[in-house]
This record gives C-alpha cells, structure tokens and sequence, in this order.
C-alpha cells in the first residue's frame, strides 16, 4: 500500500474520530447554545466595556460613547478574575515577546524577497549575478521567511497568549515553550540558508530539508506539551470555542509537518498527493484556526459583547475539522491521480462553505447595528477586514476547484491572487489586528504613534486589493490564452505583463506597510513616543495598566 493511500486512509480515520466526538459533544449538549460559554471571555461586570488597548485614553473613551446601548448596567469587573486574567498575561508575557520579535524580523525579510521575485517577473534580468539572488530561489526564501517565519511565529505568539487568559491560569512550562520557539527559529534561519545555497527537498512549502525540519517538529512538541498541561490545570469550566480551535491547530500542523517530510516515503505522484495534502491544509488547518479563533476572541472583545450564537461558532469548528482534510487534491486536476481523489477533494471543496458561511452569519450577527465601531478601533478594523477576506477567499476557493473554473485558473497567477488573499488579507490582517491588542498588555506600553496604526492598515488592504485584483484577471486572462491553440505560448506571457507590474505596485504598498509595522513595535520596545502608560518592559504595575484599558 503506497504511502499517499495510507495518508488519505489516515485522515480518514481521523474524521472518523472526529465524527464520534461530534456525537459524543451532541449527547452532552455542548452544541446547545450556551450563554456561560459565550460570555467567558469577559470578567463578571465587564460586559458592555469596551476594550482596545491599542487607542489612547480619549479615543478609549470616544469607542465606549459609541458602544453604550439601551439596557446598559455597567459594573466593577470583578477582582478575581482581573487578577486571574494578569497572572495569566505575566506568565505568557516573555515567550509572546519573544515569537512576535522573530515574526517581525522575518516579515521583513520575506517582504523584501517577495516584492524582489514580483519584480523579477518583468525585470528579468535583474539581480542575476548571483545563484541566490535568482527569482526560483528568492521565491522560495520569501514563502519560507513569510509562511514559517512570519505568520507561525505570529500565531504561536497568538495562541500562547489567549489560551491562559481563556483558560484562566498561569501557562504551565513557559521555558519549554521558548525553548520549542528557539528550536523552531534555528530552523528557519537553517532553511532559508540551505534554500540560498540550493539545498532543497523541492516541493512547494514543504523546501525545506528534512534534516533541518526536525527542528520544527521539535519545537512544536516542546510547546504542545506546556500548551495541553495548562489546558488540564484550567480554572473554567466552559471551554471557549478559541480554545478548541488553537489547541487543534497545534496538534494538527505538527501532525501535518511530520508526515509530510517522513524522509524515503513519498516518491512520484505519491509525493505530489502529499504535497498538495499538505499545502492546502498548511492553511485550512493551521493558518485558519488560528486566525478564526482570534476573531472570535478579539472582536467580541473589543465591542464588548458576546458572539452572536456560540452554538454556530462551535458547529464552524467541526465542519471545518471534518470537510478540510482532502481538500488539496483539486490542486492536481488534470494529474496521473486517481479521478475520486479528485471527486472527493472537489466535494469537500464546496463542503467547505458550511464553516464558512457559519463563521460569516455568526460575525455578521455580533456586529449588527455595530458596525460603525470599526470606525474608532483599529483592533476591530482589522478583524473586520480579515474576516471579510476568509469569507472570499474560502467561497473563491471552493468555486475555484470545480473542473471547469480549474481548467482555466490552473497553472497561472490567478492561484497565487487567491493564495495571497487567504495568507495576506485574511490571515496576516487578523495578526496584525491581534498583536496591536496583545502588546500593550505584554510591554505595559502604550503604542506611541496611534496615526501610523491607520496609515499602515490603509497601505496593507489597498495593497492586498491591488494585488489580488490584478493577478486574478492577469491569471484568468493567461489561462483562456494558453486553452486557445492557435496562440503560441508566449501570448499568454504578454498577456500578463501589466497586470504582473500591478502586483508589484500592490507589493511595494504591502511591504511599506510591513516596515511601519515593524518600525512601530521597534519604537514601542524601545520606549520611543511621547504617550506613555504604566511600568517598563514585564515590571510591576499591570493592574494600573488593566483598569486604564477599560477593564
């Protein structure tokens, strides 16, 4: 039995599980709607207070104006929980300073080799006298730098600050989790320099060479283990559907990273199977929860109200562990495949619009009548943006993989819009959103240049729109010209020239974007600015700086 056959029997097997835990959560009622469950992430009284640590006093003050809603009681939070909830952001505070320091130095970096590749597209013979400097190998440092460097580090920084706060307890091994951050960091820097030097296992997100992935693996284990022995020690008793996500994507991306790059098994078609099977879930079933469970965190948060229906949210995190599995295999329509490999991944495809338009119903309904709030909070603004793009880019995805919109999108640029759109508008938008909340609480610190929040949010979804619109009609244009076979080949090169230059107008305002980010967490580090609250870097004084951001 060849290894791509025992891969898809194992997922299924894993559905399997799945599905029972689903029957077995039904019979215990926990699909119920749950009020408790909905509302754990506020202390008792902090309902109806706004929080957004990323604005000032006065404009704190402006967003809590326009939040007020008939019915208001406003009250003390309570004590308890506020200190339960700071013991909990101590614990977490030098392992997430320390992910998000590696996300921005490799967000840098991936940006400029990215916006170097788009460049080489229609300047190529630019920077060529160097092997590494070619677009095959800066292509791949870019998805490298950005993929692993960037948005894992950014996500376990996410996870390892939310999940103690939701759970209520101080993170149990800090030092195991910094020693797995430090193990995964050493690999990505070894990866990115083997790919310099031509080192690679050739497929695509998975370049790196095994020997240097071991670290990753590694790395994750020594954060599971923390993560899962301060999940036992929870002082709630309602599990927030946060939790269910993030702790699932850590179990599940070291399941995926390990199977994928097991050495002298995958060989031939076999090996490609595998490398879309791991492609696509690298985002459906990493990327993804991790950015969906902090919008399901931050934006009730911010607003200060509980999720529409905690019912639905949970119902999202089940169809998308059960649908998303097999869905790579569209990536190889037209491949030496078994045609119900096809079929199948093609179905849970279009299965995939139940989470989806859960997720989006759900969000729509917590934000009704609110949606003005996105207005004065830039938490809000970027969890909005980013939830709008995983609505699009999920339901483009799904259509996407029907045979006869594959036949023409397949093989251009118009599958790397779409990829951009998951990666960049959804995923990176909500980090972006996500950190600008968490590092006033981590720092103790103000951020001191408010103004460059919004000029980096306006640049960053400008940027992704221009990117996305170009590519997506470059790359349609270019797959109806190579159907056409009385056009040589080279058209549908033409073809996209302009729309390639478009990408990297969109680029070059991504990567600006990306480089005030960076300068800004730099000056907040650093104590630059002139609005300052509270203590220095980890020091006493979170409880001032708590009540002073509205709880």
């Amino acid at each position: 039995m060849d290894s791509a056959v025992m891969s898809l029997l194992g997922a299924f097997l894993l559905s399997i599980i799945g599905l029972f835990v689903f029957i077995w959560s039904m019979r215990k009622g926990l699909l119920m709607e749950n009020p408790r469950a909905a509302s754990v992430i506020f202390a008792k009284g902090e309902i109806g207070k706004v929080d957004d640590p990323a604005l000032h006093a006065g404009h704190r003050a402006q967003l809590q104006a326009a939040a007020v809603e008939p019915g208001d009681t406003l009250h003390a939070p309570d004590e308890q929980e506020i200190a339960q909830r700071i013991e909990a952001d101590r614990s977490s505070a030098f392992p997430v300073f320390m992910f998000i320091a590696f996300a921005c130095l490799w967000l840098v970096l991936g940006s400029v080799a990215g916006l170097t590749a788009s460049l080489k597209l229609h300047m190529p013979d630019w920077l060529v006298s160097e092997a590494w400097m070619t677009f095959g190998r800066i292509r791949t440092v870019h998805l490298t730098a950005v993929l692993y460097g960037w948005i894992t580090n950014a996500s376990l920084g996410v996870s390892v600050w939310l999940l103690p706060r939701l759970l209520r307890t101080p993170l149990m091994g800090a030092m195991w989790v910094m020693l797995g951050g430090a193990l995964i960091n050493v690999a990505i820097a070894s990866g990115i320099g083997a790919i310099g030097a031509g080192w690679t296992d050739g497929m695509e997100y998975l370049e790196m060479p095994w020997q240097i992935g071991l670290f990753i693996v590694a790395g994750m284990v020594c954060i599971i283990g923390p993560v899962l022995y301060t999940l036992v020690n929870r002082r709630v008793e309602s599990l927030y559907v946060t939790v269910w996500y993030h702790v699932a994507a850590l179990l599940w991306i070291t399941l995926l990273f390990l199977v994928a790059k097991l050495p002298g098994v995958h060989f031939g078609v076999q090996q490609a199977t595998m490398n879309w099977w791991y492609g696509h879930n690298v985002l459906g079933l990493w990327f993804t929860p991790v950015s969906v469970g902090a919008i399901y965190y931050f934006l009730p948060k911010v607003i200060a109200r509980p999720v529409r229906s905690y019912n639905l949210s949970i119902l999202g995190f089940w169809t998308l562990a059960f649908f998303y599995a097999q869905v790579g295999g569209h990536h190889l329509v037209g491949g030496p495949v078994p045609g119900w490999l096809i079929t199948l991944s093609i179905v849970q495809s279009m299965m995939m619009i139940i989470p989806v338009a859960a997720f989006s119903i759900n969000m729509a309904g917590t934000m009704r009548g609110r949606m003005h709030l996105a207005l004065r909070s830039p938490t809000l603004r970027f969890m909005m943006f980013g939830g709008l793009m995983y609505m699009l880019s999920s339901v483009q995805g799904s259509f996407e993989a029907l045979r006869s919109i594959n036949q023409v999108t397949h093989f251009t640029h118009f599958t790397v819009a779409h990829a951009h759109l998951g990666a960049y508008g959804f995923v990176t938008m909500v980090l972006f959103g996500a950190i600008y909340f968490m590092m006033p609480r981590v720092l103790h610190w103000e951020w001191p240049y408010p103004r460059l929040i919004t000029l980096q949010f306006w640049l960053a979804a400008v940027g992704i729109l221009i990117y996305f619109v170009g590519l997506s009609v470059g790359g349609w244009l270019q797959g109806q010209y190579m159907l056409d076979a009385s056009r040589p080949f080279m058209d549908s090169v033409a073809v996209t020239l302009p729309w390639l230059k478009s990408r990297s107008l969109g680029g070059a305002l991504m990567v600006a974007s990306q480089i005030i980010f960076v300068g800004h967490f730099m000056a907040m580090a650093l104590r630059f600015g002139p609005a300052r609250t509270g203590a220095a870097l980890f020091r006493a004084g979170a409880h001032t700086l708590e009540v002073a951001h509205g709880k």
